[in-house]
């Protein structure tokens, strides 16, 4: 039997930094195979990870809640069946929602032979309320869903902040282990011990409410209407409400996908670049309004003088690092209204 521990967290939130983590200190030895699910063209994480010896599935095929439920099962066996993995780790698109991935493991579980293990979710302690303000659908389904809660970046949070958060997710998961000591203080085994809660993800599981006609989890008090209205060709149609959140548009008050909310550009190019043109292009990124809401952006483009330099921002923050050279640039921005035209123009690219 293969266990499956499935990592989610809004974007930035640390996701890829944490995967690390546990191949290093916990499942060293094991035989694992992580399955991504990108939101956007180009798949830049699996750059990252590729120095850790494991096999990368990247779908960049769409975002997590459409192209999951039929594909994302037959990946799964797919994987089973290859590679007899001790371990699968999936890290779901950083706007997918967590009981959808869930949904869809669950769905293929015994015929895959499958044992789910955890459902943790990474959240940026410093950007919990924001997010839970502004994306509370996506976002709060990842907190819901959870498990175990790993916060990042406590350690640049004060302690009355940090107790803030804490609360603030209690409110909408009363049941989690929270993970609040900086990562780096903690040893593999501890974090192992904080997310060994099988007895939850049973009770959890039992609670699910899986539709049978779209594999969504459903919430028993919400009415879904696209459970009852399909295409011909067995397509969703989409009811949307009256709502209208702050990425203007309506959405229904149940499920609607990530992709009418969010979208991205991404590219591969050759461009070179100094340093301080690419802190220049993260500051107007995510400082200003000056594109909308952008949400993260991160790359590997080559530096002028010869460097490797890897990129990732998230509101307000960004981070460069020397890194690894790669086959080609990398650049991937998302966000609610990212415009290509003017990201080719801000990366100097036409």
């Amino acid at each position: 039997m293969t266990k499956v521990t499935i990592i989610s967290g809004f974007l930035g939130a640390g996701k890829t930094t944490f995967i690390k983590k546990l191949l290093e200190e916990v499942y060293k030895g094991q035989k694992i195979v992580l399955i991504e699910n990108e939101f956007g063209e180009i798949g830049i994480d699996g750059g990252f990870l590729k120095d850790a010896g494991i096999q990368i599935n990247e779908m960049n095929s769409g975002c997590i809640c459409c192209s999951l439920v039929g594909d994302f099962g037959k990946a799964l066996k797919q994987v089973v069946e290859e590679y007899a993995p001790d371990r699968i780790l999936i890290e779901p698109s950083g706007v997918g929602k967590l009981s959808d991935v869930i949904a869809a493991v669950e769905n293929v579980r015994e015929e895959a032979d499958l044992s789910l293990e955890n459902f943790i979710t990474v959240a940026d302690g410093t950007k919990c309320r924001m997010y839970i303000k502004n994306f509370g659908e996506f976002y709060n389904n990842q907190i819901e869903s959870a498990s175990t809660i790993v916060l990042s970046r406590t350690q640049n949070m004060t302690e009355d902040k940090l107790e803030a958060a804490v609360a603030l997710i209690r409110e909408h998961n009363a049941k989690a282990s929270i993970i609040t000591t900086p990562w780096d203080d903690l040893t593999g085994e501890k974090i192992v011990s904080a997310m060994e809660r099988t007895s939850l993800v049973d009770e959890m599981l039992k609670e699910m409410d899986v539709c049978p006609v779209c594999g969504h989890h459903h919430g028993h008090d919400e009415e879904h209407e696209h459970c009852h209205h399909h295409e011909h060709d067995g397509e969703h149609e989409h009811h949307h409400g009256e709502g209208e959140c702050c990425c203007g548009h309506h959405h229904d008050h149940g499920h609607h996908h990530a992709d009418d909310v969010f979208n991205s550009w991404g590219t591969e190019t050759p461009h070179k670049y100094d340093k301080s043109e690419i802190e220049d292009i993260l500051k107007r990124l995510v400082t200003t309004e000056e594109f909308g809401v952008i949400l993260r952006a991160k790359g590997m483009v080559q530096g002028k003088d010869g460097s490797w330099i890897y990129f990732d921002a998230v509101p307000g923050e960004y981070e460069l690092r020397e890194g690894t050279p790669e086959y080609t640039g990398k650049l991937c921005v998302i966000g609610t209204k990212v415009d290509a035209g003017q990201m080719e123009e801000l990366f100097g690219l036409k």
